[in-house]
């Protein structure tokens, strides 16, 4: 008799679409023009799972990753050693150093601090230039050849902070950089997010680091044709109910019901990432049928209109709208908080 404990199957998930995921990679690839496109797969691939994600882009021909930290290097170095390179964007604190001279991986030096810190080591670095966004980055004015002499520089970059629209900070910050990488002894330059792709060639450089686009996110309309959905949240009904003229649904009485109907109540909410911006104004789907998300989005549920689709029952699935340029303009929150935003307990499952 096996002591196994049965499987409870999940209430809401998120179908994770592999294909969309190595296209899109592959278009930014093909935009980058002679650049080559790297991944960023910080924050756990922007939510998606980075194992997963990895292992998907190594094989579609990825060979340069981009994380946040130690921690998130250390998730993926079994499957990037010897195929993929790894930057750690946030750089390298004192406290880093004993497992970072150990990794595989790069840390991105964006201080003159951890440029000391780092360069006795011998070891392979990037530099981070600050090209007047003003988080991470050495100065330009900083910059002198007498600080690299010695050093192992694989690439130096800078991270553009207005890509997504236009305006004259793109040409300052592309013109700032250039200046600086004429001083600082690289193999390959970076400069280009997913949006600075479609700013043009000029932007490109060697290598470009994409990252929201990877996940369905679309910053410019050059990426309109090119960049499909990946993520597509689901949650289950779990009851239905009838409501009757004048009743008043959820937390603050949000939604008064003009006339009778029926709502289905939907194991989701704002502790699934699906935040109270959705409420009244978010919408699930149900063959091609729009089911608008009533009253007030909780922690753990959602009350979806049945109006128009009556003949759904509790224990059916429901599909959430969740192209992350529809829901950012429903909910008022950015592309990058909805994917990156989405919660554990909405079980990813690749197709």
């Amino acid at each position: 008799m096996s002591d196994a404990k049965p499987i409870i199957p999940p209430t809401a998930t998120i179908k994770l679409d592999s294909d969309a995921l190595v296209a899109n990679w592959r278009a930014l690839d093909r935009l980058s023009g002679q650049a080559k496109a790297g991944a960023a797969v910080k924050a756990n691939a922007y939510g998606l799972g980075v194992r997963e994600v990895v292992q998907r882009l190594v094989a579609a021909g990825c060979t340069d990753f981009f994380v946040a930290n130690w921690q998130e290097a250390q998730e993926i170095e079994d499957l990037t050693a010897s195929k993929a390179s790894v930057s750690v964007l946030n750089g390298v604190r004192e406290s880093d150093m004993p497992f970072a001279l150990q990794s595989p991986a790069k840390p991105v030096i964006n201080s003159l601090e951890q440029l000391g810190r780092w360069k006795p080591s011998g070891r392979a670095c990037d530099i981070m230039i600050n090209s007047g966004m003003n988080r991470l980055g050495i100065n330009p004015e900083d910059l002198n050849g007498d600080l690299f002499a010695g050093m192992a520089i694989d690439m130096a970059m800078s991270h553009l902070a207005s890509a997504d629209e236009d305006g004259p900070q793109n040409a300052a910050q592309l013109a700032q950089y250039k200046a600086a990488i004429e001083i600082v002894p690289a193999k390959r330059n970076s400069l280009a997010n997913s949006a600075g792709i479609a700013l043009g060639s000029d932007y490109h450089f060697d290598v470009t680091r994409p990252g929201l686009s990877l996940y369905g996110g679309i910053q410019r309309p050059a990426l309109d044709d090119i960049i499909g959905q990946v993520a597509f949240p689901q949650a289950e009904i779990i009851q239905i109910r009838s409501l009757h003229s004048g009743a008043k649904l959820g937390y603050n009485a949000q939604y008064i019901a003009a006339d009778s109907h029926d709502v289905a109540i939907l194991a989701m909410g704002y502790a699934d990432g699906y935040l109270r911006g959705f409420s009244n104004s978010g919408m699930f789907l149900h063959g091609g049928i729009v089911l608008p998300v009533l009253g007030r989005v909780s922690m753990d549920l959602i009350a979806i209109d049945l109006s128009d689709a009556p003949d759904l029952k509790e224990g059916d699935w429901v599909d959430c709208e969740y192209d992350l340029g529809i829901a950012s303009s429903q909910s008022g929150l950015s592309q990058y908080e909805l994917i990156t935003g989405l919660g554990n307990r909405l079980a990813r499952q690749w197709t």
